[in-house]
C-alpha cells in the first residue's frame, strides 16, 4: 500500500496483462467460447491472487474487454470501483466510446489508481509525424490499441503514466471484409511480408508514443511513467525508439526527454536482472513488459524528484500447466520513493 509519513513517501506501480478478461457469457472473439459464470469467477479470483501480491497503489493492465469485469477485480484488490479508467472497454451505456457494450474487435488498457486523477487521455491517432505507410495497407493512423494517459496526484507530486499495449510480432495477414484471409500463411515469402507489416505498425506506434513523451518531458519538471506489454524486449529498436536510453551516452541533455528501464536505475540492482522474464515466446523466456521512469526518478539527477527503491518480477505462474495459466504474462512491480 501507498505510505506517507511526513520525509517518507512511497508506492507501487505494477503492469499486467490479463489475457482476454472479459465479462461472462459474451462473446469477444468470434473464434473464441464466451467465458461462461464458473469461467469467470476462475479467472477473476486467479487474476486477483496473482495482483494482491503486488499491493500496487497503480495498476497498469492490458488485454481488458469489460470495465464491470475490471472494477470487480478492483474491488477484489482493495480499490473502489471509481478508481478504474478504461474507457474504450466501458460498459456504460452512456459511453461515446462503446455505447455500454465494452472493448469491440480488440482488448483495451486502463489504469487503476488510488490516486486522485488529474487527467485522463487516449492517444487514439498516430502523431502525423509517425504516420507511415504500411506494405499493401497504406498510411497508418491509428492506433490499434489506444494507450492510455493519466495524470495523478501521488502525495502532492503530480506524475504521468502511460500504459500501452503496442502490435504485437505475429505476422499480419491481409484479410477481405468478411474477416477471410486473403493470403496463402504457410507461403514463407507472404509469412515475411505479414511480419514486415507488424513490425512497421509497432515501429509507427512506437515513434507516436515517443513524440507524446516528449511533449510532457521537454523541459519540464514533471515525472513521468511508461510502462505495459510493448511486446518486444527492452533493447529492441521500437522500445529504444520510446524511450532513446542510449542517447543519453553521448549527449547527456538528452535526459531531459529519455526514460530508463526501471529494472537497471533501481537502487536494490541485483542478481534479479538476470532471471527476470515476462513472457515466454516460442518457448524462449524474455522481459516484453517493461516499466520506464524519467530523469525525475533518476538519483544521480540534480533534478531527482524520487528513486526507484526496487523492481520484482512476479512469474512462477508461467511455469504451470497452461490451463491453470488465468494469464500468460508476468508482473512487474516497482517500488518508488519521492523525496521531500
Amino acid at each position: 500500500m501507498s505510505q506517507y509519513d511526513g520525509a517518507n513517501k512511497h508506492f507501487y506501480i505494477a503492469t499486467a496483462n490479463l489475457l482476454n478478461f472479459a465479462n461472462p457469457n459474451r462473446i469477444y472473439y468470434d473464434n473464441a467460447p464466451a467465458y461462461s459464470n464458473e469461467d469467470y469467477e476462475h479467472k477473476l479470483q486467479g487474476i486477483s491472487d496473482l495482483l494482491a501480491k503486488s499491493h500496487a497503489d497503480i495498476m497498469a493492465v492490458q488485454e481488458v474487454w469489460d470495465s464491470e469485469a475490471l472494477e470487480s477485480l478492483a474491488i477484489s484488490l482493495g480499490f473502489k470501483a471509481s478508481d478504474v479508467i478504461i474507457p474504450l472497454a466501458s460498459n456504460d451505456k452512456a459511453s461515446p466510446y462503446t455505447q455500454g457494450k465494452g472493448a469491440q474487435g480488440t482488448p483495451a488498457v486502463g489504469i487503476i489508481s488510488r490516486f486522485e486523477t488529474l487527467e485522463s487521455t487516449l492517444l487514439e491517432n498516430v502523431k502525423s509525424s509517425a504516420v507511415i505507410d504500411i506494405p499493401d495497407i497504406g498510411a497508418y493512423q491509428k492506433f490499434q490499441r489506444p494507450p492510455l494517459l493519466v495524470r495523478v496526484d501521488a502525495f502532492g507530486q503530480p506524475i504521468t503514466i502511460i500504459t500501452a499495449h503496442l502490435k504485437s510480432k505475429r505476422a499480419f495477414f491481409l484479410r477481405d471484409e468478411n474477416g477471410d484471409l486473403l493470403e496463402d500463411m504457410d507461403d514463407p515469402n507472404i509469412r515475411v511480408r505479414a511480419k514486415l507489416r507488424s513490425l512497421c505498425m509497432r515501429a509507427s506506434e512506437a515513434a507516436s508514443i515517443r513524440m507524446a513523451i516528449i511533449e510532457r518531458l521537454h523541459r519540464t519538471r514533471e515525472p513521468l511513467i511508461l510502462l505495459g506489454d510493448m511486446n518486444d524486449v527492452t533493447g529492441s529498436v521500437t522500445t529504444q525508439l520510446m524511450t532513446e536510453t542510449g542517447e543519453v551516452n553521448y549527449d547527456k541533455s538528452m535526459r531531459d526527454v529519455s526514460l530508463f528501464d526501471a529494472a537497471r536505475v533501481q537502487a536494490r540492482y541485483g542478481w534479479m536482472k538476470d532471471v527476470a522474464y515476462t513472457h515466454i515466446y516460442q518457448g524462449m523466456p524474455e522481459v516484453i513488459d517493461q516499466l520506464f521512469v524519467s530523469e525525475e526518478f533518476l538519483p544521480e539527477s540534480k533534478f531527482a524528484l524520487g528513486h526507484v527503491e526496487r523492481v520484482d518480477y512476479f512469474n512462477d505462474h508461467l511455469k504451470w500447466d497452461f490451463a491453470d495459466r488465468v494469464t500468460d504474462h508476468g508482473i512487474i512491480r516497482a517500488k518508488i520513493k519521492l523525496y521531500g
